[in-house]
């Protein structure tokens, strides 16, 4: 994680199946930055196949990225986290091209994705977040 790389697939499957397994999980949960890779996002929808938990919804938080390197670096000033380095940004940027993109494409196909647009205030966004969640709710 220092190096901006993802945590291995088999150990994070295995982290959510065991979250998932407890009972407050059971009426619905929200992952929030995972699947990170189109094996990730295969291996999940075998293992809530198996538990009966379909996705419901995947949403796209969409961001500039020039927003997304001030929003980091902001957060490394604050929180002094060792993975929030521009070397690391860079690398995250280029592994999430490279690995993450692929998950957008994939949910889409399946009709599961919403795109929002990521950009002004942490409540406005988190108000556009809500609302597509309560929209998929009541239907």
């Amino acid at each position: 994680m220092d190096r901006g790389e993802l945590v291995p697939d088999d150990i994070m499957l295995e982290l959510i199946e065991e979250r998932l397994g407890q009972a407050d999980a059971q009426a619905g949960f929200i992952l929030d930055g995972y699947p990170r890779n189109l094996a990730q996002a295969q291996a999940l929808d075998k293992l809530l196949g198996r538990i009966e938990q379909p996705i419901d919804e995947a949403l796209q938080i969409d961001v500039n990225v020039d927003q997304v390197i001030d929003r980091i670096a902001k957060r490394a000033e604050e929180e002094g986290r060792s993975d929030d380095t521009s070397e690391v940004v860079r690398n995250r940027m280029k592994v999430y091209s490279e690995q993450t993109a692929p998950v957008i494409e994939y949910y889409a196909g399946q009709g599961l994705l919403t795109r929002i647009l990521g950009e002004g205030s942490i409540e406005e966004v988190f108000q556009r977040i809500k609302g597509v969640l309560q929209l998929r709710a009541n239907s």
